[in-house]
């Protein structure tokens, strides 16, 4: 079955050669909010989170790390989505109020007929005057099946990936100081109400009749250097990096097909956004052919021509509402 492939799948993670140990929810989990809203399935190696009118749910790993390889398969909530937010995320909101790092995944619903969108965030250092945000369609129904999901975050770079081709690179650079994610992190899922930006700009709320929403985890992996927050050593963390085969590197196979990937599903990067930056983030490494397709899709963001309104803009205040609960 599908099942057992994706399975078997993520524990031969992205060519590292060896196996990465799939984890029990109460092996490295607790949960974070929602009473009942969180219900473990096949002895605990699978999570429900539901949203219905009285709150949304959630979970959250037990240790703070230091890089590492983090990935779940997920599969979302089917039919009309509106306004529904499912997030799969690392951060330190909670400890680092004013500076905190962050790196998300965030899965948007829709109506029906409409597909899921997808977008991948970067933060460092409290630095969320800049939002990283890329936004893509995908090639399969997520609410169809299972997919993995994956973070994979070194101190030179962080990759993600779906189903184990990389979808986005993001390198760190000496100009970005400290806006490169740096310390250490817990992982999150969540599913939430974002009935306010997450659908057209809050034009397509989340209606209650359709609910509970479900979103289904399972093959958690949590595969990194695990610290105390107050007396973490990057130098012991890299140290385990490195025996933890956390190789960043992208093959050339799966290069080719990030690049298709991109090509034919990014719809949204704010690399380009000239809407928003009249320079380009000094990370940013400009595609000319990347350029040229967003432009071609939507040339007032991506053109330069000026227009009313900014778009994209909506997601830090919800997430932070989020965070908070």
């Amino acid at each position: 079955s599908l099942f057992l492939v994706l399975t078997l799948v993520s524990v031969f993670v992205c060519g590292f050669g060896k196996r990465i140990p799939i984890l029990s929810f109460d092996e490295g989990y607790s949960q974070l909010f929602g009473d009942n809203n969180l219900v473990l399935h096949r002895d605990g190696k699978a999570v429900h989170l539901s949203l219905n009118e009285r709150t949304g749910s959630g979970f959250v790993s037990q240790d703070l790390y230091l890089h590492g390889y983090f990935s779940a398969s997920i599969k979302l909530p089917a039919d009309y989505t509106a306004g529904v937010v499912v997030a799969f995320y690392m951060s330190n909101g909670d400890m680092f109020e004013k500076n905190h790092d962050e790196i998300d995944f965030e899965f948007l619903g829709n109506i029906r007929g409409k597909d899921w969108r997808i977008q991948t965030n970067i933060y460092g250092n409290g630095s969320t005057s800049v939002g990283r945000e890329e936004r893509y369609n995908l090639w399969f129904d997520p609410a169809d099946d299972f997919h993995q999901y994956t973070v994979l975050w070194t101190d030179s770079q962080i990759i993600f990936y779906i189903d184990n081709i990389p979808i986005r690179e993001f390198k760190r650079t000496a100009a970005m100081g400290g806006d490169y994610p740096s310390k250490p992190m817990s992982l999150y899922a969540t599913i939430w109400d974002g009935s306010d930006w997450a659908t057209n700009g809050g034009k397509y709320r989340v209606n209650y009749k359709y609910a509970p929403y479900v979103a289904e985890f399972s093959d958690l992996i949590l595969h990194g250097c695990a610290v105390d927050p107050i007396e973490f050593s990057s130098k012991k963390c890299d140290t385990t990096s490195q025996s933890l085969e956390l190789s960043a590197t992208i093959t050339p196979s799966q290069r080719s097909k990030m690049d298709s990937f991109r090509r034919k599903h990014m719809t949204y990067s704010y690399c380009y956004d000239q809407t928003r930056y009249k320079v380009p983030p000094v990370e940013c490494v400009i595609n000319p052919r990347e350029a040229e397709r967003l432009k071609r899709f939507d040339p007032v963001t991506f053109g330069g021509r000026h227009h009313h309104g900014k778009r994209h803009h909506h997601s830090r205040a919800s997430r932070s509402e989020a965070d908070t609960i």
